[in-house]
């Protein structure tokens, strides 16, 4: 590229890979060896591999499954796509990286706190801290679950945490996604797209290492039962070839070796799992499930469910078998409980936060739902339940009749809604059709918990690939890249 083509670049791009002086705008000390390479790429190559890119992701069968509301011979309408991908990194330097692990791991100490304690003495309700309606009256509440006692009082030993960047350049914490967290097969993907397109770029920059993830998975799931056996056997529990992660589900059981089941292979002899094979029975000691607590069996919870394993709950309360995560998980990523995680910090750990929340307000409260119903237009809205973007309210981006259909929605139901500000999210370098743009991004940080601590540094960066959009939701639009914590 000639100086006029990076001068006409560099007018367009105004994000966190680069700074502006006065001398004007260039790219930051930790990035600033791969935007030399960057540079150096002619812009058909970048074409080239963008086709190469989105080859590779059909080769290699990486999709997500939009699902139809609708049924048609019992079957739900799927529409499966290949995720997009953008060609540019988003790149983290070590320093960012050390204090986002340390709030990271703060954050799931006092979760996993809270959960036990929420089942157990139920102390943060005495105490006045969170009201105890608002979780023993939450859909995600396991009364089963009372009382129950956990090997190491854990619950989340996997977490996913969505984090966004502010135009104060301090990461906040947007959601905890505890039940079943999704997207690492994405973030591992794209990290072999990318080295296998451009292996000159890793030459440049020194980036942390990602593809031991499933090694280090298969050794934290293994540990949670070396109680119950000296090598645990591990599965992971799927609902089937119809769920949406899918593709996570069997690509995660590939790379760890152990192998992928729905509830009919397993079964329960002396409160005891054991799973279906070829050659006999063989025990099951840890379950890695991506299932909703309500289908895991149907003689606990949902009784129309045959996804799940009927009689498994018992075996989970008798510790003869480890559930990954804990059943009851849900009510501390509910995003009305959200808002008290900084109070369970303080409570369980008699620490200030280290990663701050985005402001919240709770419809449930009189007073917020009514700053949140005349204000309307200048918030996010989204249901207490709600995921994938779906069902969300962008205000300031809305029309009359969307606005006028929220207002009710809220009015008749105001426990079902939390509103959020509309931050000014960080932006990242893009690289599209027309050349390269800013786009909004987030990140999602996966956090294995249990006697050790570990946060694979990178995460999954998502983007909204459509102009102006605040939504990263692959369902809505968004796409995925590749997150480079760099060790240069």
């Amino acid at each position: 590229m000639n100086n006029k083509s990076k001068n006409n670049l560099f007018k367009k791009i105004s994000d966190e890979m680069f700074i502006t002086s006065n001398v004007g705008r260039s790219a930051r000390v930790h990035c600033g060896n791969y935007w030399e390479w960057f540079l150096e790429q002619s812009k058909n190559d970048m074409h080239v591999a963008r086709k190469d890119a989105n080859l590779l992701y059909k080769k290699f069968g990486v999709t997500y499954t939009i699902t139809g509301g609708e049924i048609e011979k019992n079957k739900l309408l799927r529409n499966e796509r290949i995720i997009p991908f953008d060609l540019i990194p988003r790149i983290l330097s070590r320093n960012e990286w050390g204090k986002l692990e340390e709030g990271l791991i703060q954050r799931i100490y006092a979760i996993n706190a809270f959960l036990q304690d929420a089942y157990h003495e139920g102390k943060i309700f005495s105490d006045g801290i969170i009201p105890p309606e608002l979780i023993y009256q939450n859909s995600q509440f396991r009364h089963q679950m009372i009382g129950c006692n956990l090997p190491d009082n854990i619950y989340a030993h996997i977490s996913g945490t969505d984090l966004i960047r502010n135009n104060d350049d301090n990461f906040y914490v947007l959601e905890d996604n505890l039940r079943v967290p999704s997207g690492i097969s994405y973030m591992l993907e794209n990290r072999k797209v990318m080295m296998r397109l451009f292996p000159d770029a890793f030459k440049r920059t020194k980036v942390a290492p990602i593809d031991h993830y499933p090694d280090l998975l298969l050794k934290h799931l293994k540990k949670t039962a070396t109680r119950i056996s000296d090598n645990p056997n591990v599965v992971i529990l799927t609902p089937g070839q119809y769920n949406s992660a899918y593709f996570e589900h069997s690509y995660l059981a590939n790379q760890m070796g152990i192998e992928l089941v729905e509830g009919q292979d397993l079964f329960l002899v002396d409160n005891k799992v054991y799973m279906k094979t070829t050659s006999g029975s063989v025990r099951v000691d840890v379950i890695y499930r991506r299932l909703d607590d309500d289908f895991l069996d149907p003689l606990f919870f949902r009784p129309d469910s045959v996804l799940g394993v009927p009689g498994i709950f018992s075996a989970i309360k008798d510790r003869s078998v480890i559930i990954c995560n804990a059943v009851g998980t849900g009510i501390a990523d509910d995003k009305s409980v959200y808002p008290y995680v900084p109070d369970m910090i303080k409570y369980y750990l008699g620490e200030e936060p280290l990663l701050r929340n985005v402001k919240t307000f709770l419809c449930r409260n009189k007073r917020h739902k009514n700053y949140v119903l005349a204000n309307l237009h200048k918030l996010v809205v989204k249901k207490v339940h709600g995921a994938g973007g779906v069902g969300m309210l962008v205000g300031p981006l809305a029309g009359k009749e969307e606005l006028l259909k929220f207002k009710e929605a809220i009015s008749n139901n105001p426990e079902g809604f939390i509103a959020q500000p509309l931050l000014a999210l960080s932006t990242s370098p893009v690289f599209t059709s027309a050349g390269v743009v800013s786009r909004h991004v987030d990140l999602r940080s996966f956090t294995l918990h249990g006697k050790d601590n570990i946060i694979i540094p990178g995460g999954l960066t998502r983007v909204a690939l459509k102009e102006a959009s605040v939504v990263v939701n692959s369902s809505q639009g968004g796409g995925t890249k590749d997150t480079w914590v760099s060790w240069s």
